[in-house]
């Protein structure tokens, strides 16, 4: 089976460089205009609660059924969200969580460890059920922490979570293998006129 798991287009905010989380942000205008069609359309599109994915996903992926799994829905920066990392510059509980490599919990939010667990149990739970189905290519428009959770996790050559953050618009076209590391990266992929 293929997988493309790809990160939802540009908001405002990701322009801005605010952190958005959970916050309900679409797609700005530039996003939406710079998204193009996939070249080979999906079975299934996976998407979160959030309108960024899914007006991804009905750009990227047009007339394909969309699921929305709330698992999947990006972490949760608590106190830290609608923010910049400029603005917080000086904020102490901000300055403790980046000198924790972004590992430990945001003030009214979630930690690292809490949410990867989250995200890639739904990610098993959703292959598991494509897989009985036979499914021979899906696709998941979601947020760059839950590429980055899912692909650390589960795909090989293996790296760090850090390392496989997508762009906006981008991420990974991955062929499902089975065993400890089932995801093989076939290509990087992009729709948009970026």
């Amino acid at each position: 089976m293929r997988l493309t798991l790809l990160r939802h287009g540009e908001t405002d905010w990701n322009e801005q460089r605010l952190y958005q989380g959970r916050s309900d942000i679409p797609l700005s205008m530039l996003g939406r205009a710079a998204l193009t069609e996939a070249p080979c359309m999906p079975d299934t599109v996976y998407i979160t609660p959030l309108r960024r994915t899914a007006e991804t996903a009905a750009r990227v992926f047009p007339g394909v059924p969309r699921i929305v799994v709330p698992d999947l829905i990006e972490m949760d920066f608590g106190a830290f969200e609608g923010r910049s990392a400029a603005e917080m510059a000086e904020d102490a509980d901000y300055r403790a969580w980046v000198d924790g490599l972004c590992r430990g919990r945001c003030p009214d939010g979630e930690d690292l460890a809490g949410f990867c667990a989250r995200v890639c149990a739904a990610f098993e739970d959703l292959l598991d059920r494509e897989r009985r189905r036979g499914s021979a290519h899906i696709a998941l428009v979601v947020h760059g922490g839950v590429v980055m959770a899912v692909m650390e996790r589960f795909a090989f050559p293996a790296r760090g979570y850090f390392d496989y953050m997508p762009p906006t618009a981008g991420g990974y076209l991955v062929e499902v293998k089975s065993g400890a590391r089932p995801l093989r990266i076939v290509k990087e992929v992009r729709y948009c006129r970026c």
